[in-house]
């Protein structure tokens, strides 16, 4: 059955079915992986550089209208509760540290949830991650979909969903979770380990014992040690210095073979990029390397996504309907031009000229302060709007044949 059933208010004497039918039918359940993901390394690596690319992304609000010639006019807006929101989304964390922790969160689980308080006029006040044990789907008397956190100290919270940022990736068989990772990533991760242990397993059997003396008659254990110790201290004390060890004829040397496993580093590349490809990156991107095309590509495939995703259900959770369909949405601005080269940021002054970019945009690819006036889109005289014959027109041109 599908998770339509928990919007059906189905009702049995006057009673609404209960919320253990309701979720052993559906099985719209979700369980936070408890393995060692998050102390691999290797994972770390994998999701530390979109982890940061989502933090220095700035949340916006921003509120489209339309005048009486059908021209949008896009601006910022100046709500200052909103804006201290997003600023300190709670006591516990600023907005760089909220948006690193949800994309961790993101990359590990394919889910991430943020619990959203209200005042009692329904104003949002504080945006909270919280990191579940599991989280279970229901629906509550009136219909309307709740989930129910198991946390890690063992207490249960429900929260109409309404009230949740929720984040999914791999959102495929399940019709409300994201597909988890572990199915995936586990048996990668279980060949690193094994790798590991097979190095630190050889390391430590090169300090064994490397020869057995083989006694033709039984001897006390007191002398078995003597003539052990004398052996070791005649043979294998590199301090010796002669390079000749003595045996007598009442026991055999006997050297002990010892057969370690390493596996060759084809191995292991081979099972690190294949981690790399399900985290969608690679050891440029991992180790800071990269060229601008590269970046460029990763924040395209993997960053870029994300912000819209966290955009667009920050917009519906924090807005009503009603603001919304007055042009109120939620933008999260990220910096794209971060790792391009001196030479790319000159050439955006194409654009700047063509209206493309204001100045204060130009030079804030430069890290430089905003300046007066540089919010003003400015366009070269040379150019100008196209008219309806097809043919480009100069404004300035154009007004003058008007007046």
């Amino acid at each position: 059955m599908g998770i339509l059933n928990l919007f059906r208010k189905r009702k049995e004497n006057n009673r609404a079915y209960s919320r253990v039918e309701l979720i052993s039918e559906q099985c719209n359940t979700f369980f936070s992986w408890q393995g060692t993901t998050y102390n691999s390394d290797i994972v770390r690596a994998c999701i530390r550089p979109k982890v940061k690319a989502v933090g220095k992304a700035i949340i916006k609000q921003l509120k489209e209208t339309v005048d009486e010639d059908g021209k949008v006019i896009a601006e910022f807006d100046k709500s200052k509760s909103l804006k201290m929101l997003f600023e300190e989304p709670n006591a516990l964390m600023t907005e760089q540290m909220f948006l690193e922790k949800m994309t961790a969160q993101l990359c590990i689980n394919n889910n991430a949830f943020a619990i959203i308080s209200r005042d009692k006029t329904g104003n949002p006040i504080s945006i909270l991650p919280v990191a579940p044990l599991s989280v279970e789907l229901t629906s509550g008397a009136d219909g309307e979909l709740e989930l129910i956190f198991q946390l890690q100290n063992a207490k249960q919270i429900k929260v109409p969903y309404s009230d949740v940022i929720h984040l999914r990736q791999d959102f495929s068989d399940n019709d409300f979770f994201g597909t988890p990772l572990a199915p995936a990533l586990t048996p990668l991760l279980d060949v690193v380990k094994t790798s590991d242990t097979s190095i630190i397993s050889a390391i430590k059997n090169s300090s064994i014992v490397r020869w057995l003396l083989k006694f033709k008659s039984v001897i006390r254990p007191e002398d078995a040690k003597a003539k052990a110790d004398a052996f070791s201290k005649s043979y294998l004390d590199t301090e010796n210095g002669n390079g000749v060890a003595t045996v007598d004829s009442t026991a055999d040397a006997v050297p002990v073979e010892t057969k370690d496993y390493v596996p060759t580093s084809d191995v292991m590349s081979s099972t690190e990029a294949r981690i790399y490809k399900l985290f969608n990156t690679n050891a440029n991107i991992v180790s800071g390397h990269f060229t601008e095309e590269e970046w460029n590509s990763y924040f395209s495939a993997e960053v870029q996504p994300l912000i819209i995703q966290i955009a667009q259900e920050l917009t519906r959770k924090i807005y009503s309907k009603r603001d919304r369909i007055f042009g109120n949405r939620i933008v999260l601005e990220a910096d794209s031009w971060a790792t391009s080269t001196f030479k790319t940021r000159i050439a955006l002054t194409a654009i700047v000229d063509r209206g493309g970019l204001t100045i204060n945009e130009w030079r804030k690819t430069f890290n430089l302060p905003a300046v007066e006036g540089g919010d003003v889109l400015i366009r070269r005289l040379d150019t100008g709007t196209v008219g309806s014959d097809g043919t480009a027109s100069n404004d300035s041109e154009s007004e003058k044949g008007g007046n």
